[in-house]
């Protein structure tokens, strides 16, 4: 029995995952705290293994296990943009690379959990991100509390930005499972939709101008990469410590470049560098710093044609959103401030304190690239979404033509037809000798027929009305002539007109 009772088992809840079941409340609560500590597990490990690494390759350092345990708290907490202090020092300038890394894992697995608890409402997805903010502000908090030695994080910042950041990546990675991005596409304006979408296309192509200067003046200065590489990390260890600081900060370059590419610039303590000024400084032997000048160019405000690249690109892709000019350059206004607002997020998150030495501050002057980077975007993006697009232009009034019919649509063939038809109130008019080219000295008889009938046979003076309504069929039956619609033929030359009705003495009847 045990066996088949297995077997039931199991296909009852084959088929419940079939039909769509919702799982129960202590799966939910499972498979929901097993998802969400697992960025922070797998984060921890990935950087206690590079600090063990470092540390065991490293000519000169002692390699402690538990050091390294201890070590890698902070560190992970480093991955999420909490400053740390090294020996009372300030670093708020860390590197973005692991960010970037430590925010795609964590959309990832929220994606896979939402798929496999089977969310597909709003509500759910609030259950869903509360749960990865908390779990990761909680492991910020502990590590806080029990980090010593080195480095040293504060309570606070170890509490609230692991959330944000956590929070913000398990968002984005059940948007699309959990209806999130249907909600925003019913409750913003399409056009708003259209803006947001621009202006996440201008900023990544602002990083990628920022991402060309970076690769160009690298390019233009591998010689003293490679100085600097053997003068400064002569070992293997030493070599591998120093290319994965160089590697990690390389987002943060990329993110200076732009702000150089944008106008204001960037400083990096005493050095300052902008398309039209340069303050030079000491700086240390960090490979990366190799791409910087050493004295200003007159062709640097070239690079200023990247950013207005990036305006027109945003423009071009909105010249069809609307047909209204003015619709579209609100649009673009719209992509302007995504992109203003971006640059102030990257370039805080890129810039920072560097303890007390040569690197304090590295910063981008966020104000004045903002207001710069919606400048190139709405300026030549709004010229080339105003002329590219296109325009609606009033047509001129035509007088309509005297003869013409009720305009219908198809062609000629429906003119013609609408001619011969007889309106309603002419559909049971009897046609007087006038109409029809008669005489005038002759009267034709009112209430007679064609068939010969004469105003003696008792009838009253005034026509019945069915005698009106029945005429022009009678005439149809006995002239084929008349035309289907109802309309008397025009008599013609050839036909003799009828006669006027005698009266008994053979004279017509005068009274009538």
């Amino acid at each position: 029995m045990v066996p088949s009772m297995d077997l039931l088992s199991t296909s009852s809840h084959r088929n419940g995952a079939e039909a769509g079941e919702q799982p129960s409340r202590g799966v939910r609560a499972r498979v929901l705290l097993t998802a969400a500590c697992g960025p922070v597990v797998t984060g921890y490990a990935v950087v206690a293994t590079i600090f063990a690494l470092v540390t065991a390759a490293a000519p000169q350092a002692r390699f402690s296990a538990a050091g390294v345990l201890l070590t890698a708290g902070p560190g992970w907490l480093a991955a999420y943009q909490v400053p740390v202090e090294i020996g009372g020092e300030p670093l708020g300038a860390l590197p973005l690379l692991p960010t970037i890394a430590a925010w795609l894992l964590v959309a990832r697995t929220a994606a896979a959990a939402a798929r496999r608890l089977r969310y597909s409402e709003p509500a759910r997805a609030g259950v869903l991100v509360g749960v990865f903010a908390g779990v990761h502000a909680a492991a910020g908090f502990v590590i806080s509390m029990v980090s010593d030695g080195g480095l040293t994080v504060r309570p606070f910042p170890a509490l609230l930005v692991p959330a944000l950041v956590a929070g913000t990546a398990a968002a984005a990675g059940c948007a699309r499972r959990c209806g999130l991005a249907t909600v925003a596409r019913d409750y913003l304006d399409p056009l708003a939709l259209y803006g947001l979408r621009a202006g996440a296309l201008g900023l990544a192509a602002l990083l990628a101008a920022g991402s060309l200067t970076l690769t160009i003046a690298t390019a233009l200065s591998v010689p003293t990469v490679q100085q600097l590489f053997t003068d400064n990390a002569p070992g293997a260890g030493s070599g591998f410590g120093m290319l994965l600081l160089t590697v990690g900060y390389v987002p943060n370059a990329v993110v200076l470049a732009a702000g150089f590419v944008a106008g204001p610039g960037f400083q990096l303590g005493a050095l300052s560098v902008g398309p039209f000024s340069f303050s030079g400084g000491s700086l240390p032997g960090l490979p990366l710093f190799a791409a910087l000048p050493e004295e200003q160019a007159a062709w640097w405000p070239v690079f200023l044609l990247l950013p207005a690249a990036a305006g027109v690109l945003v423009g071009w892709s909105l010249r069809r959103c609307h047909d209204a000019p003015a619709a579209r350059l609100r649009t673009v206004g719209v992509a302007g401030a995504l992109i203003g607002f971006g640059v102030v997020v990257l370039g805080t998150l890129a810039g920072g304190r560097l303890g007390t030495g040569l690197l304090d501050p590295v910063a981008v002057p966020v104000g004045l690239a903002s207001i710069a980077a919606f400048c190139w975007i709405a300026v030549p993006g709004g010229l080339v979404a105003w002329f590219a697009g296109p325009h609606q232009r009033r047509r001129p009034e035509q007088a309509p033509e005297p003869d013409a019919g009720p305009a219908t649509g198809e062609g000629p063939a429906e003119q013609v037809e609408t001619e011969d038809t007889v309106e309603p109130e002419e559909a049971g008019k009897v046609e007087t000798p006038e109409d029809t080219g008669a005489p005038e000295d002759t009267e034709a008889p009112e209430d007679t027929e064609d068939t010969g009938d004469t105003g003696d046979s008792g009838d009253s003076g005034e026509p019945e009305d069915d005698d009106f309504e029945d005429a022009p069929e009678a005439e149809a039956e006995q002239d084929p002539a008349i035309a289907d619609t109802g309309e008397r033929a025009e008599p013609s030359e050839d036909r003799e007109e009828p006669e006027p009705a005698a009266t008994a003495e053979g004279e017509p009847d005068e009274d009538r």
